[in-house]
């Protein structure tokens, strides 16, 4: 037991997925996980323990923006044994070749500034995917029918942005989505020597305006989560 986290030693997995929304991993806990137990509901942000496909696996609400993060990650991973942590979530879509309902499986992760930021200094760390993972994940897709784009990312830790200059240097040099919590992920395994991955769902479009409507959005959040479980496990 940690802070954040109310899990007893062994209810933790070694593999994690980490959706921000915890109730988005209640949803994939229960359609994608046998045997699932809840570990963790401390301030409500939902962790579940199950197998797929005879293999153990967390799925842990992460909670918005990098802080939350860093504070689940460096939980799951210094207290509790977490070795590979795949973010599950949504991200806004920044090319025009990028659709919503389409993947993301995110390379680099762009950022101003995370909560590891102090500790590089004047150095600008790039924080970036697990190669193994970032394979299988592709390979995974391949068997999903889903339009895959894999590439950088921004990591944001301002919803409401006001900064639409910046949002024009992103696109300008190819960043394909934003979203708010990899840069941080990314950071956190590079740290400690663990795998990790951000697999993203394209729920909206910053150039079009378009977003998926909510009635369709769990069709769509269930490829990223079959992706997800297929690499960790490849």
């Amino acid at each position: 037991m940690t802070i954040h986290i109310g899990a007893k030693p062994g209810e933790i997995a070694e593999t994690v997925l980490l959706p921000g929304d915890p109730y988005r991993a209640k949803w994939a806990a229960e359609t994608f996980l046998d045997n699932v137990s809840l570990v963790n509901d401390v301030r409500g942000m939902l962790g579940y323990t199950g197998t797929w496909n005879g293999n153990a696996v967390t799925i842990q609400g992460s909670g918005m923006g990098m802080p939350s993060l860093s504070i689940y990650a460096n939980e799951l991973i210094k207290d509790f044994g977490a070795r590979t942590l795949i973010r599950i979530g949504s991200c806004g879509g920044m090319q025009a070749h990028v659709n919503v309902r389409d993947i993301i499986l995110a390379m680099t992760a762009t950022t101003v500034g995370s909560p590891s930021q102090s500790i590089f200094k004047e150095v600008n760390f790039a924080p970036c995917a697990n190669w193994g993972l970032l394979q299988a994940a592709a390979k995974a897709s391949q068997s999903i029918d889903v339009t895959t784009h894999v590439g950088g990312i921004y990591s944001s830790d301002t919803f409401y942005a006001e900064r639409p200059d910046l949002d024009e240097q992103m696109v300008r040099h190819g960043i394909l989505g934003v979203e708010m919590e990899a840069a941080e992920l990314y950071t956190l395994a590079a740290r400690y020597g663990c795998r990790s991955l951000a697999v993203l769902t394209v729920s909206d479009h910053l150039q079009t305006g378009e977003a998926l409507p909510s009635d369709q959005r769990e069709r769509s959040f269930g490829d990223m989560v079959e992706i997800a479980l297929k690499a960790a496990f490849a």
